[in-house]
Parts: C-alpha cells; sequence; structure tokens
C-alpha cells in the first residue's frame, strides 16, 4: 500500500505542526512486497537488517532493499543454520531457537527451554509467575529485547524475564497463537513474535495482532526482522509485509479519509464503495452503487457539518451542502413528491441494472425470500430521460436523510436558499408519510417493502418485531419535522400517534436483542441515528424520560462492540439528558403523577453515561487506513470467547476481555456490522470502503466533546 503511505507523507508534509493539545498515536501500516518491487514469487526464508539495510533470502538467492525495490544482492549469505549444542539433554529434543542473554546462551527445543551454566552443562528453566508454572514444549522463539529482558514463545504461550523475575502469558493475556517460528525485538522494549498463523508486537503487556491479507501476504511467518525506526521486515511462504508505525492526530488521519473519499467514493455527489476490477489493487478502482447511497451520502455530509461546526473550515461547509443537495436530488427525482430514491444513476451506466432484476428474477427471489418486492423496472427513468432511479426505498435511507436533515439545518443552513431547501424536502417527506398512512408508498402506488410506519403492520403477522423500531423512527421524523419547518402539524399528528396508538411506549423498546436472527447489526444505525433525533428535539419532559430509557435499553446490548459511531451517538444523546438535567428542564413531583417517585428515580439512574470512552479511543485511533475489505478469519484464536447464546449462528465470539477484537483485527470496515464475527469478509480484496467509517465518529464525538482532539 504505499499509495497509503505517499498520501500520509504528503499530509504530514503540509500539516503546519502538532498543536500541543492534540492527541497523537501510532497508526500501523501495511505494505505487501512481490514480484511487483522485485522480489521472486513464493517462499521467502529469512529477513534480517545489515547496515540498515533489509536483506532477504529466498531459493533463489538474495535481495536487497533499495530504492524502494528488491534488487539482487551482493552481500554474504546470512542464512544460518541452528548450531548444535554439547551437553544438551537427549531428552531436550531437536533446538528449535538460541539467543545471548545475561552472558550466557538460552536454547529453545522440543521439550524445554534449557539455559548453560557452564562447559557443556545445561539447566532446564522451568517458568513460573503468580498465574502458570511451565515445563515448557516446542520453544520456537527466543529474543532480547532493547530493555535487557529475555522472550521467549512456546506450546504454552509467550513469557518475558526481567531481573530473574518470570511474567507468562497466555490466551487469556491476549496471545492470539502459539505455533511460533520467530521472534524480533524493535525499538523501546517491543517485541515481534512469528507464528505459523500471523504474527503479534507486545508493547509492554499490550498485544497487537497482525494476521490475514490486510497485514500479511501469508499467514504462515519465516522470520522477522526489525529496523531502527521500528518498522517491521515479515516475511512469510509468499511474499513480504512491511509494517510501518506511522505517528498521526485525528485531524491528519481525518484529512486522509476526506481525500479518499473524494478520490475514490464520490459519484456525481453521492458517497459509495468502489470496486476493484484487480483484487487488492486501489489503482483499478471503480465506483460502485448499492442500495443506500442515501444513507451513506447523509452519513459523510454529517460528519463535515461536524466537522464545520468546529473547525468553520469552508471546505467542510462545501462537503457538507454538496451532500444535502445530493439528498434532495434522491427526493426530487422520483414520481411524487416526498419519496426518496436509493439511487441515481446516470441512463448510461455501465451495468444492466433493470435486467438483473428482471421480473423473471423477481420471481425466483421470492420463492427464497417470499416479502421480496416484485415491481419492475426497479430502476425507473428520470422524467427528463437522463437518469434512472432506484425505487423500493426502505427505513435505511429515511433514517440517514431525517439524521443529516436535522444536523444540516442546525449547523449548516446560513442562507435563505439554504433553509427554505431543508424545509421543502422535510416537508415533502414527512408530508408523503402522512398522507400515505405512514408509509413509504413506490411509484406502483403499493408500500415498499421495508417502509412501513403504520400501526396495522406493527400489529401484524409481518410487522410485530419492528414495532418498537419503526414506531420510534416515525416519532423521531415528526421530531425533525417539527424542529426543522416550525410547523405545528406535525407536534399534532406525534401526539396523535403517541395517544391513540401507543407509538411512545412502543419507542421504548427500539431495538431487537432475541432470538439472534432478529439483532440485526444494521438496525442499530437506524435506531440510534434516529433517537439522536428523537431525544435532541423532543420538548416534553416525561418524554424525554421515556426515549432516554429506550437509548439505554438499546445501548446495553451493543456497548461492547467498540463501534466508535455507535458509542458517540449513545455518548452524546446521554450527554443531552445530562444537560437538561442540570438546566433544570426535570420537574419531578410534577412527572408521571400516578407514581411520583418514578420520575426522579429515573433521573438519577440515567443521569450518568454507562460510556466508557477508551473504546472509542481506541477504535478511532486504530481503525485501519486501507479499508479494502479483507477476508478476515479469527475463529482459530486462543484469546477469545465463543458466544453461547441460545440460537447463535456459529462463528461469533469476542476477546477474553468480554469486548469485541480490536477493529485493526476484524473484518469489518463498515459503521453497521456486527463487531462479534469472527470470520468476516467485506469484498474479498474487490472492495474498498469510505472513510465515512473514521470521519463521522471522530467528528461527531469531537463536536459533542466525547474525545480529546
Amino acid at each position: 500500500m504505499y499509495r497509503i503511505l505517499f498520501s500520509i507523507a504528503l499530509i504530514l508534509l503540509f500539516s503546519f505542526g502538532i498543536c500541543a493539545q492534540e492527541t497523537t498515536f501510532h497508526q500501523d501500516v501495511a505494505v505487501i512486497n512481490g514480484i511487483s518491487e522485485g522480489l521472486p514469487q513464493g517462499n521467502i526464508e529469512q529477513i534480517s537488517i545489515i547496515d540498515n539495510t533489509p536483506i532477504a533470502t529466498t531459493d533463489s538467492g538474495q535481495y536487497e532493499w533499495k530504492d524502494s525495490k528488491w534488487i539482487s544482492s551482493n552481500k554474504a549469505n546470512t542464512a544460518t543454520s541452528l548450531p548444535k549444542y554439547k551437553g544438551l539433554p537427549e531428552e531436550a529434543g531437536k533446538v528449535l531457537s538460541t539467543t545471548n542473554y545475561g552472558n550466557t546462551t538460552y536454547v529453545g527445543c522440543e521439550n524445554g527451554l534449557y539455559v548453560k551454566i557452564g562447559n557443556n552443562k545445561w539447566k532446564q528453566e522451568l517458568p513460573s509467575d503468580i498465574n502458570y508454572s511451565w515445563a515448557l514444549k516446542e520453544v520456537a522463539a527466543l529474543t532480547v529485547d532493547t530493555k535487557n529482558r529475555l522472550w521467549f514463545g512456546a506450546k504454552q504461550g509467550i513469557g518475558r524475564l526481567e531481573k530473574d523475575k518470570w511474567t507468562l502469558f497466555t490466551g487469556k493475556e491476549g496471545v492470539p497463537y502459539t505455533h511460533f517460528t520467530c521472534a524480533a525485538s524493535g525499538p523501546k522494549g517491543q517485541v515481534w513474535f512469528g507464528t505459523e498463523y500471523g504474527a503479534f508486537r507486545v508493547e509492554e503487556n499490550a498485544i497487537f495482532y497482525r494476521a490475514n491479507r490486510r497485514w500479511l501476504p501469508d499467514n504462515h511467518v519465516n522470520s522477522i526482522a526489525v529496523d531502527a525506526k521500528g518498522t517491521a521486515w515479515i516475511v512469510t511462504k509468499n511474499g513480504l509485509a512491511q509494517i510501518v508505525s506511522q505517528e498521526m492526530t485525528y485531524p491528519e488521519k481525518a484529512t486522509y479519509f476526506t481525500k479518499q473519499v473524494e478520490d475514490r467514493h464520490n459519484r456525481m455527489g453521492f458517497i459509495c464503495q468502489s470496486h476493484l476490477t484487480e483484487q487488492f489493487n486501489l489503482n483499478t478502482s471503480e465506483l460502485a452503487i448499492s442500495d443506500n447511497d442515501g444513507q451513506y451520502t447523509a452519513m459523510y455530509g454529517a460528519a463535515q457539518a461536524f466537522r464545520y461546526a468546529i473547525t468553520k473550515d469552508p471546505e467542510a461547509r462545501e462537503l457538507a451542502n454538496r451532500s444535502f443537495f445530493a439528498l434532495k436530488w434522491l427526493v426530487d427525482i422520483t414520481h411524487e413528491p416526498g419519496f426518496p430514491a436509493r439511487v441515481i444513476i446516470p441512463v448510461d451506466w455501465h451495468e444492466p441494472v433493470n435486467e438483473q432484476y428482471s421480473k423473471e428474477y423477481n420471481s425466483k427471489h421470492q420463492k427464497n425470500d417470499p416479502f421480496w418486492k416484485d415491481i419492475f423496472p426497479r430502476f425507473p427513468l428520470s422524467e427528463d430521460g437522463n437518469y434512472r432511479w432506484k425505487c423500493d426505498t426502505s427505513s435505511d435511507e429515511l433514517a440517514g436523510h431525517y439524521f443529516y436533515y436535522g444536523i444540516y439545518h442546525d449547523l449548516i443552513a446560513e442562507t435563505k436558499e439554504e433553509k427554505d431547501a431543508v424545509k421543502q424536502v422535510v416537508a415533502d417527506v414527512t408530508d408523503h408519510l402522512i398522507k400515505h398512512g405512514f408509509k413509504l408508498v413506490d411509484y406502483d402506488g403499493k408500500p415498499t417493502r421495508w417502509g412501513s410506519f403504520d400501526p396495522d403492520y406493527f400489529n401484524s403477522i409481518w410487522g410485530w418485531d419492528q414495532r418498537g423500531l419503526n414506531a420510534m423512527m416515525m416519532l423521531s421524523f415528526l421530531n425533525v419535522a417539527s424542529h426543522v419547518t416550525g410547523d405545528p402539524k406535525y407536534d399534532e399528528v406525534a401526539e396523535m400517534l403517541r395517544e391513540k396508538e401507543n407509538y411512545d411506549i412502543y419507542a421504548m423498546h427500539a431495538k431487537e436483542f432475541f432470538p439472534p436472527e432478529n439483532a440485526v447489526p444494521w438496525d442499530n444505525n437506524l435506531g440510534l441515528m434516529s433517537l439522536y433525533g428523537l431525544i435532541n428535539y423532543e420538548k416534553n419532559p416525561e418524554r424525554q424520560i421515556m426515549y432516554r430509557i429506550a437509548l439505554e435499553n438499546a445501548w446495553l446490548h451493543i456497548s461492547k462492540q467498540k463501534n466508535a459511531f455507535w458509542d458517540g451517538l449513545y455518548g452524546a444523546m446521554a450527554g443531552f439528558f445530562a444537560q437538561k438535567v442540570d438546566e433544570g428542564f426535570f420537574k419531578p413531583q410534577e412527572l408521571f403523577t400516578e407514581n411520583p417517585l418514578f420520575a426522579k428515580a429515573s433521573i438519577d439512574r440515567y443521569y450518568k453515561s454507562s460510556l466508557d470512552n477508551r473504546y472509542m479511543t481506541e477504535t478511532l485511533q486504530r481503525i485501519p487506513l486501507d479499508l479494502i475489505g479483507y477476508d478476515m478469519d479469527n475463529t482459530h484464536r486462543l484469546d477469545i470467547q465463543l458466544d453461547p447464546t441460545p440460537g447463535q449462528s456459529a462463528g461469533m465470539g469476542w476477546g477474553n476481555d468480554t469486548y469485541a477484537l480490536p477493529i485493526d483485527e476484524r473484518g469489518h470496515v463498515r459503521l453497521d456490522r456486527d463487531a462479534t464475527v469472527l470470520h468476516d469478509n467485506e469484498g474479498n480484496g474487490y472492495a474498498e470502503h469510505e472513510g465515512t467509517f473514521y470521519l463521522l465518529p471522530y467528528y461527531l464525538a469531537a463536536y459533542h466533546k466525547l474525545i480529546e482532539p
């Protein structure tokens, strides 16, 4: 990924220095080397650093790194076999590793770790600490770090010897895998271990796992060398990886991702994924379409609106405006006012979109999915004949639109044109829903598959499980409409839905938790994005308490996902509530008079946010710069627990700390995925995802003062 490193270099070159208050962190980037960089195809046996130059040893000779290429090397062959040691007990078995430490020699063997104590005399080392006592097996990795500490990697785990005291680590302490092949030390006491399934870096007691194609060309690591700058050179059975650790700040990372979106994910103002015609090659990027161009554009627009509110950068305002008017175009292009399209494409789009969704396709698809909507064409022509727009719009799109409409109105709309435009589009969409009995109605006169927000749907066999989420969303849409337009009719409609149809009671269970098949992760986006508008613009204190309870109910189920967007939304809304408490908004003795104790008890209970900002910070810092969708398999790891929930799919789990694995070690690179999926694939190297994945949670958190900038 030299393109990523080059982009970082440009950002750092043109940045004006790091302000004293800005947080800095280290960003890992992997650069895969193979034939195009001058290496032969296949296995690379060994890597070493000689005179600050990496030297790779292969079956066909040695290669040195020069001017960003591998060239044939005339240096002496660095490949060495392990020496034979006299006096080692026969039961020690084969020698697997060796190092010098404390003026003596340590040897790792099949059946133990041995230390030389005299001429041809050896003593078996039996490491132990407060938790473990081991007679080691398969000690295939030994090294000494820059703090003069001895490290080993063995079948049982890893160990560190410091001042005659051992500290031992297993899967419980975060060791992901123990079939070791090598070890190498780096700066500041860092140690790298290579295994038959990836490599990992240890920094004191923290472990960073680097496996699968995001980080390595092959998981079987043969050798590791670390240069003076801390770059790890890792050779495998199928190529080499450089893992560079670059110091960055949050704003620098945001600059990188804004450029990434603008360069490769902007289609006529709509933010979209990109398809790679050649696996893993960003130079072959082509713009793609999805079902949710509106939601993804709204999320990018919201990111830029928060950015503008923080920085007053005119570029942010321009991008936020572009995103809003793209959303408005989705509404303006369709068959009647207020119906938003999913997607707009030129009439000469290269894919045969209507042929893909033919009548025959619809009929066949309905056999496996009886709720699939049979509508043709799925991409009707625009009135001017220049575009096609995708119909059968869902609640996902509405959640995105309304989330951004309120934010745009509050933070961006300044001119009369902008204010009038947002008022008009919000009124159009909301009036469409009211006119059609709280349904999105398509050009065929029938509701879209996922566009029903009406009482009859909630009380049917088809919609009972959507009742809480969709009732809450409808109330949110009405709150946003009331706030943006100032028209009291939307408050009147909301009151009718609450009093006659109990929408506010339904909304208190705004997220399905069980059975697992009903707990779909994208509903967390829909729920939290809609709660944002519902809570932010609610004027009634009793309902504020009800919706704060709804927020906590929705949040607890996902609070260990390490999703910085969900964390940020929860933290912001919990902050709204706490602020209102501090302002004296609630008069507990006047609320819920049928039980005067309820209001005060609820306020006391929910005043304090349950957000732990550490995990949002970890995720924002560790979101990889490379957002290609890789196949990431963590099912083999020793540091995980499988999800025992009845009815749960196989291959679901989390780390031994009961939280999801870190973001750069797992597969999903979107804001609406389940982080507990242990084997995930977002395109198998043929898709790059947009940097909104970082931009929205970062600017949201910074705007609401949930993180240090």
